[in-house]
């Protein structure tokens, strides 16, 4: 009789957590929207931290770009080359004192890095100038402060400096209402750096007797340029002068190309410096203030240049007995 009872009391118990198990039922899922009534509804916003969030991501700043070296090595020996200066002079020890001026032609085989398209000195220049960091000084003849017009009298602006470079070119004026021409005026070219060919040097030539020294020190540097009047080349002339003395440490930062390596280790001061270009002498100090070109015509200029270039030379070699 009791094992009947337990069987009955168990059964119970096991349909009462079977129906309790059934009793919890899902929660019916909502109905899908139809498409009017998501498009009557409004727009959600979205929250203004996620908002501000993808601002802030936009405006982030991106890694900087980092180049890669150009090569194996970096070049620093000429970047931060320092001009080594000239020993001082005394009046009284300047035993002898002569002025030069030549010209450096670049179409020559030994001055053609002059006018690489990989470091022009016409550039070096122009790019100083429009810098401020050099000054360009005017090269017309001033009668009464600068006759011959390299003496630094007139310093110009960068944007007269450019024009000096450019071929002027004459154009005609006309009236707006009319339409008949009323003049004419000059107007600068475009300037083309491939037309530098030529530059001029001012140079002295002082023998030390402190130091026993016979050395030039240049002076001033000007590129030369082809002027055009009405149709006809005029002869080269210094468009304007730099000083050189100014110049110096500009060119020392400055790499010279060479064809046979790509790296020299010379800049353009050093190329000064060692005198390592060609040039011809056109002009001497002399009394009558005369030009070679003023009584030597043709091939005559070029022996009369070797000619005072000789005497130069002579005149060291003359102090010396052996």
């Amino acid at each position: 009789m009791k094992k009947k009872i337990l069987v009955i009391v168990l059964c119970l118990s096991c349909v009462a957590a079977f129906a309790q198990k059934t009793g919890k039922k899902k929660p019916a899922a909502k109905p899908a929207k139809t498409t009017q009534q998501a498009a009557n509804q409004p727009a959600t916003p979205a929250p203004l931290d996620a908002d501000t969030t993808k601002k802030h991501k936009a405006a982030a700043p991106s890694k900087p770009f980092d180049r890669p070296l150009d090569g194996y090595f970096k070049k620093t020996n000429i970047l931060n080359a320092k001009v080594t200066p000239y020993a001082t002079i005394r009046e009284s020890d300047a035993a002898y004192v002569k002025r030069v001026w030549r010209e450096i032609d670049t179409r020559e085989k030994m001055n053609q890095y002059m006018s690489s398209p990989k470091g022009r000195l016409i550039d070096i220049f122009m790019d100083a100038i429009a810098a401020g960091e050099l000054t360009a000084y005017d090269a017309n003849a001033d009668p009464k402060n600068d006759p011959d017009g390299d003496g630094f009298y007139k310093p110009l602006t960068p944007a007269q400096a450019k024009s000096k470079m450019a071929d002027s070119v004459l154009v005609d004026k006309f009236d707006p209402k009319t339409g008949d021409k009323i003049g004419s005026t000059m107007q600068p070219g475009e300037f083309n750096p491939d037309s530098i060919v030529k530059f001029r040097i001012k140079e002295d030539w002082v023998f030390d007797r402190q130091r026993s020294t016979f050395e030039p020190r240049i002076i001033g540097i000007a590129p030369m340029i082809k002027q055009k009047v009405t149709g006809v080349a005029l002869d080269y002339q210094p468009a304007f002068w730099i000083y050189f003395p100014d110049a110096r440490q500009i060119l020392a930062s400055k790499e010279a190309v060479n064809s046979h390596s790509d790296n020299t280790g010379l800049s353009y001061d050093d190329i000064f410096m060692k005198r390592l270009f060609a040039s011809y002498i056109v002009k001497e100090s002399n009394d009558k203030d005369l030009r070679i070109k003023d009584y030597a015509q043709g091939m005559d200029r070029l022996y009369e240049s070797e000619r005072v270039k000789k005497e130069l030379q002579d005149w060291e070699l003359n102090l010396w007995s052996y």
